[in-house]
Parts: structure tokens; C-alpha cells; sequence
């Protein structure tokens, strides 16, 4: 069954390419082929700007594109969690929403596949649906940087309407914001129950190890200062008074 399944979605992705590329061939359009974080590849006919993807290849000639494709498609359906990692920081922190909980939208939307369609329609990481896509002004759904952009906006403007409410947000997400207003609250469906459980369990797990990380992190930080001489900054070997009156000019960007 599972080669049958990686077959068929091989096959569909070639044809899917053949067709993308005899329609840019007519057009004589420019063709880019970009390696995404999890090892997938797509073409487009505009370049993408992502420091996460990879240039395979630019080219107004179409000999060779399908191949560049097609010989990572069964990858294509292989998920990481980590893979969109830095799509979500840099959403999350534009919108200054929590990125576990972008995460854990994404996990149990797409399972972090960037080609998922779901029966309803809902494409990409997030799921949008095809009239959100547009009202948050995404080109190609597929792409991940504008499926996750438009996504985590999405996300923002339901926190933002239900109060920071995140069970009525993410209901909302599922279910449509009408019906979670007509039902004063998550609507009596096993799908959007079940989907708002889900959700805050992967926030939970998620958030947990983020704050891990970021123990560890301090953690490194003091054993690195214990372990300079008195009155350096670690790795600089800078007097501590003359980093202080440099900090300003020294000071990086903040988000």
C-alpha cells in the first residue's frame, strides 16, 4: 500500500510539472527550481526570495526541469517538524503571535507536508482555502513562506477578534468564525473538538521544548562567563567597562 500511495503521488507530481512547464514554455517565462527545507523541490516563474530555499536552477529552457522535480517527489510527502522552523519564527515574530502555537496549527493542519490538499480544498502548510489565500494576497499557496505569512495573519486577526481566546481562535480556524459566533463558543462537531484538543496539546509540547532550548542556552551562557578571566567578556577579550560605554553603538537590530 505504502508504494502504491508513493507511486501515485509520484506520478502526480510529474504530471503535474509536465503540465506547469508546457504552460511557462508557451509563455517563454523564466523557470526557478528551489530546494524547500525538507528536501522537496518546486518550480516556479518567479524567483523567491527565502534565505531557507535553495536555487537548484534558473532558466528560461524547460529541458530537464520535470527531472529536477520529479527525482525528489516521494521525499516530498516526508514531514519535519523542524523543517519550517525559521518560516514560523520570523511569521510569528511579525505578528507577535506564539510560535508553538503556529506550530501546532501547522502540525495538525498539514503534518508540515507544503503540497497537502485536503478534501474540502485547504491547501498548503496552513490550509488555507483558496478565497482566504487570495484576502491575504498569496501568489502561489504552495509556496511556504506566503502559505505561512498569510496563515499565521490569518491567525493573528482570529486571536485578535475573539479576544486572545486561543479554543475560539483555533475553532474558528476549523470551522469558520460565523459558526463559532452562532454557537457562542466551539461548536458541538467531533471534527472541531477534536481538532482544538489536538492543537493546545501541540502548543503545550511545543512551548515545553522552547523553553528548553532557551535553558539550555542560558545555561551555556553561564559556564561560559564562569570560565573567563575576570573582567573580559567572554571570547572578546574586552574589559567589561570598555563594553559598556561601546554598547550603544554596538547594540544589534531588534525586531
Amino acid at each position: 500500500m505504502g508504494n502504491r500511495s508513493a507511486c501515485t503521488k509520484r506520478w502526480q507530481i510529474v504530471a503535474s510539472a509536465a503540465i506547469w512547464l508546457g504552460l511557462c514554455c508557451a509563455a517563454h517565462a523564466t523557470l526557478f527550481v528551489y530546494q524547500m527545507p525538507d528536501g522537496s523541490r518546486i518550480i516556479t516563474d518567479h524567483a523567491l526570495g527565502n534565505p531557507d530555499y535553495r536555487l537548484i536552477r534558473a532558466s528560461d529552457k524547460v529541458r530537464g526541469m520535470g527531472a529536477l522535480v520529479s527525482q525528489r517527489s516521494v521525499q516530498s510527502v516526508v514531514t519535519d517538524p523542524a523543517a519550517y522552523d525559521g518560516l514560523i519564527r520570523r511569521a510569528a515574530a511579525r505578528e507577535h503571535v506564539d510560535g508553538a502555537l503556529v506550530k501546532a496549527v501547522m502540525h495538525v493542519e498539514s503534518d508540515f507536508d507544503p503540497h497537502a490538499v485536503s478534501p474540502k480544498g485547504a491547501l498548503g502548510l496552513m490550509q488555507l482555502m483558496p478565497d482566504t489565500a487570495q484576502k491575504y494576497g498569496v501568489r502561489d499557496v504552495f509556496d511556504p513562506a506566503q502559505n505561512v505569512r498569510a496563515g499565521v495573519h490569518y491567525l493573528k486577526d482570529l486571536l485578535v477578534k475573539f479576544n486572545y481566546n486561543h479554543r475560539l481562535a483555533l475553532a474558528a480556524y476549523n470551522a469558520g468564525v460565523n459558526v463559532v459566533m452562532r454557537y457562542n463558543g466551539v461548536p458541538p462537531y467531533d471534527e472541531t473538538q477534536t481538532y482544538v484538543r489536538r492543537v493546545m496539546r501541540y502548543n503545550s509540547e511545543y512551548a515545553r521544548r522552547e523553553r528548553g532550548v532557551r535553558r539550555q542556552v542560558v545555561r551555556r551562557h553561564m559556564i561560559a562567563r564562569r570560565a573567563q578571566p575576570a573582567g573580559e567578556v567572554a571570547g572578546a577579550g574586552v574589559p567589561v567597562a570598555d563594553v559598556r560605554m561601546s554598547s550603544t553603538a554596538a547594540e544589534p537590530n531588534r525586531l
